[in-house]
């Protein structure tokens, strides 16, 4: 026993230390709905050593928002052969936990899969669900007539007023979840009232996962919860005369979910006893207007603060969503919650690298008219980012994960023993 753990200190001795850290996303990198792509099993094993350690620090990005990271954990281990814990694995929702001034108060929760427990286990303690508010007012979702109650009925629970609205993912029956997330926000949260469309001040919002479309198993890209939300915003627009307002959005391209990925390499750092800091991040995905616009958006970042060696420069970065709403709060507020619960990044960059096996297909972008680009006319970005063409131009584009674990090898000159 002492002897094979001699052996196991040697060899992870002899292991070259990494200055970089990966970041994957999942959907249309990895796997493609429930398969493997086949270049994953490739790529991760250059990324194993025999003791089935990563020999270097990588953390799974994803904007799914339907699990716990735990569960999501759990079948990356058991697709891919390797075992993967949740402290590297960051779903879209992850950032909920520093939002602690809604943990006490009451949120209703959109989504699908177990969206209370998720809820809980990112922090909130008075949580209620959409299926709890139609119970408790069963005359509000009308436009399945064969759910509608069958007698006129008056409300069965008196819910507590919602004081928040937390968007985990997309729903399965949107015109429920659209007429029921409508109703509280245009009564304030207290369902037993009328519709207010105009003159109150909106429930904050708070939604997680902005991607238009993801690729699964079908030849073409599904709506994602992006989609989701452009319908929340219309109808809102529609009916009010006025924008719906988010408190905050996270996921990808949102610098928190960055902050977030960038703190989990530096702890997988410290616990493998790797001396030098990670002062590098290659970020791999298949999207365009969330994996690369995300990436490059964070490394806008990493490189102000390094001319400015000032934290604050994160104000500056924002300004390149058109939004303050990127991150929650103001700017103070923003510093002082990702400072006090993350530190400091030891990253000075965050390198872009698209891979053709998802939503990204290199042969439809190319613009018929070689003076227009299509990706300015067709932005498939959230309303709240601003479009901006440096930000959705990837540092390289390879062919797979198995081509990008290789080129970034290379260009670090990182050889594993």
């Amino acid at each position: 026993m002492q002897f094979t753990l001699c052996i196991s200190l040697s060899l992870s001795a002899l292991q070259p230390q990494p200055r970089f850290g990966l970041l994957f996303d999942i959907d249309g990198v990895l796997v493609r709905g429930r398969m493997l792509i086949p270049a994953a099993k490739v790529a991760f094993e250059k990324l194993v050593d025999s003791q089935g350690q990563f020999v270097v620090p990588v953390v799974f990005v994803t904007n799914a928002g339907n699990c716990l990271r735990q569960t999501k954990a759990d079948q990356l281990s058991h697709i891919l052969g390797v075992p993967i814990t949740q402290d590297q694995v960051i779903m879209s929702h992850s950032p909920l936990r520093m939002f602690k001034k809604f943990h006490e108060k009451c949120v209703m929760v959109s989504g699908q899969g177990p969206v209370l427990e998720i809820a809980k286990n990112v922090g909130f303690k008075n949580v209620i669900s959409i299926d709890m508010v139609r119970e408790s007012y069963p005359l509000l979702d009308m436009v399945d007539h064969n759910r509608r109650p069958k007698l006129p009925s008056s409300p069965v629970v008196n819910l507590p007023k919602v004081d928040a609205v937390v968007l985990f993912g997309e729903p399965i029956r949107w015109e429920t979840n659209l007429q029921l997330i409508i109703d509280v926000l245009l009564t304030n949260g207290n369902l037993n009232s009328p519709h207010q469309p105009h003159g109150i001040p909106q429930l904050p919002l708070l939604a997680c996962n902005m991607d238009l479309m993801w690729m699964a198993e079908a030849n073409s890209p599904r709506f994602g919860h992006g989609t989701f939300l452009v319908c929340l915003e219309n109808i809102y627009k529609k009916i009010t005369g006025i924008d719906l307002k988010y408190e905050a959005l996270m996921g990808k391209p949102s610098e928190l979910t960055y902050h977030f990925a960038e703190y989990l390499i530096r702890s997988q750092a410290m616990q493998r006893q790797w001396k030098l800091p990670i002062t590098s991040l290659y970020a791999i995905g298949d999207n365009l207007m969330t994996d690369i616009y995300g990436a490059n958006l964070y490394n806008r970042f990493l490189e102000e603060r390094a001319a400015r060696k000032n934290p604050k420069a994160v104000a500056k970065v924002a300004a390149a969503t058109g939004s303050s709403t990127a991150m929650p709060g103001g700017e103070e507020e923003i510093d002082s919650m990702w400072e006090s619960e993350l530190a400091l990044p030891s990253a000075t960059s965050c390198k872009s690298i698209l891979v053709c096996t998802g939503v990204y297909n290199p042969n439809a972008e190319v613009p018929s008219d070689a003076n227009r680009c299509i990706k300015e006319t067709v932005f498939h970005g959230h309303r709240d980012f601003r479009f901006d063409p440096a930000l959705v131009e990837p540092g390289h584009i390879v062919q797979d994960i198995a081509e990008a674990v290789d080129l970034i090898f290379q260009q670090e000159k990182f050889v594993p023993q």
